[in-house]
């Protein structure tokens, strides 16, 4: 028997060892992918020239000719050394070539008003780049040097991507060039505050200042992304960074190659997130999609018929499961061509055909997203209503409607979120012009049961539930 144990022991022992060994051996090996790949990774570093002289600088007056103290000033502050110092500003980031004739990629923000771009490349050879082009709103740039046969990097497909797959970004955070870093993917088609119209791959890979407009790559030494943000409180990586699809920073990259501009879809609504009580009160079984709020006039979507009220779940076959998900899908749709937008309307699914247009410059709200509520008489609702008054009307650009002059604390209305001055338009999908309409409407309210209802703020319009009690 005690031999046994002792075989059995060893057996463990040995097993316990080889436990970490196995584990390490499944761990990727990047060597490959980087030395096949660095080379086509690039240093690029800005210079802006800044207004100003030594003379504003110190506020020293303007001197007529021939004055005593021009030598005097001349020798203590020489203006031509002073703004070589302190007129060129730098920075610092990364990209990669596409083309072996001489294109990079990189984010806008890399060179947004920058006088002149400089390329370094891994054999420390050192370009004047030229700007083809850029672009804001995806945060790309393309950049040309004249050179040729140049490496270049193999372009992959982000949708391919799963999360919790390995990912790798070579860039030069800190201007260290070649620097590599690795992670996982956290999450895909994250919508970021200000960027409406890219669905960023969110990883854990370690990005700086000086990564950005790097290349991430999958495992097979594709690139699948470009470097571009971090989510940071102090500046420096928190484990939280994003990519721009490659995907579609090639298709900004063509569209500014070939007419310098870049077309985006623009379908003409403004949308919030559909909530858990939004849901039941429109009868869906799960909150998803993208409430419409306001169906801007002469827009397409005006013309195909959309109403507020609607909630899109799915754009040319692609599901919407938030409303963040809806921009970079209408963005990339091809503008003059019809697409198929599938709607929830009265508790049923509808598929409308709508000719998409370009987005006009002057619209910069592709989504509304509703301020925060706040929590503001003796009704099922918990409020008290008043016509609409004209100043109202003007202010608001309202047609019609009722307008909350007060709102019980601790009732309906308060939790909904309702404030006083809100007018509101439409409730359970019935339009309200009059004391009498929202009267009539309330009072065939079911209690219990969530109703949606639009209200009009300075901010704009939105939905908002409410559960009526018993009056």
């Amino acid at each position: 028997m005690k031999s046994l144990s002792k075989h059995i022991y060893h057996i463990i022992l040995i097993a316990a060892f080889s436990l970490p060994l196995a584990a390490q051996a499944a761990l990727p090996d990047f060597t490959e992918i980087v030395a096949e790949s660095k080379n086509s990774v690039v240093n690029i570093s800005t210079k802006t020239k800044t207004k100003g002289s030594s003379a504003k600088k110190y506020n020293i007056p303007e001197l007529p000719e021939g004055s005593p103290f021009g030598e005097l000033f001349d020798k203590f502050f020489d203006q031509d050394e002073f703004d070589r110092r302190h007129r060129d500003a730098q920075s610092l980031g990364s990209g990669f070539i596409i083309s072996d004739d001489g294109y990079i990629l990189t984010n806008h923000h890399v060179i947004a008003g920058a006088d002149e771009v400089i390329v370094r490349m891994a054999n420390r050879m050192e370009y004047v780049a030229r700007i083809i082009g850029s672009d804001e709103a995806s945060d790309v740039a393309v950049l040309k040097v004249e050179a040729e046969e140049l490496p270049t990097l193999k372009l992959g497909d982000s949708n391919e991507l799963k999360v919790g797959e390995w990912v790798l970004a070579i860039g030069s955070p800190f201007g260290f060039d070649a620097t590599v870093t690795a992670g996982i993917v956290s999450a895909k088609g994250r919508s970021l505050p200000s960027d409406n119209y890219v669905p960023f791959i969110q990883t854990d890979v370690a990005i700086n200042p000086g990564n950005s407009g790097g290349p991430l790559f999958n495992l097979d030494g594709e690139v699948v992304g470009i470097n571009s943000q971090i989510y940071s409180r102090s500046g420096g990586f928190m484990g939280l960074s994003f990519a721009i699809p490659i995907e579609l920073a090639v298709d900004v990259a063509n569209q500014i190659k070939e007419t310098g501009s870049v077309s985006r879809g623009w379908l003409g609504v403004l949308i919030q997130e559909v909530t858990r009580e939004l849901a039941e009160s429109f009868g869906m079984e799960s909150p998803h999609g993208a409430l419409v709020a306001k169906v801007l006039d002469d827009s397409p979507a005006a013309e195909a018929g959309l109403q507020v009220g609607d909630v899109i779940v799915e754009f040319n076959g692609k599901k919407v499961m938030r409303s963040s998900g809806l921009p970079p899908l209408v963005g990339r749709a091809k503008v003059g061509k019809q697409s198929r937008v599938t709607v929830i309307r009265d508790q049923q699914r509808q598929n409308i055909g709508v000719v998409i247009a370009q987005l006009p410059t002057s619209i910069t709200q592709a989504a509304y997203k509703p301020e925060e509520s706040l929590a503001g008489k003796d009704s099922a609702l918990g409020m008290q209503v008043e016509d609409l008054g004209s100043d109202a009307r003007k202010r608001l650009k309202v047609e019609s409607g009722v307008q909350v002059v007060e709102v019980d604390e601790s009732g309906p209305a308060s939790d909904a979120g309702i404030q006083k001055g809100d007018v509101i338009t439409m409730i359970d999908n019935r339009a309200v012009k009059s004391i009498d309409d929202f009267e009539q409407i309330t009072d065939q309210l079911k209690s219990g049961k969530s109703v949606a209802l639009l209200v009009q703020r300075r901010a704009g319009p939105v939905f908002l539930a409410i559960r009526p009690e018993d009056s």
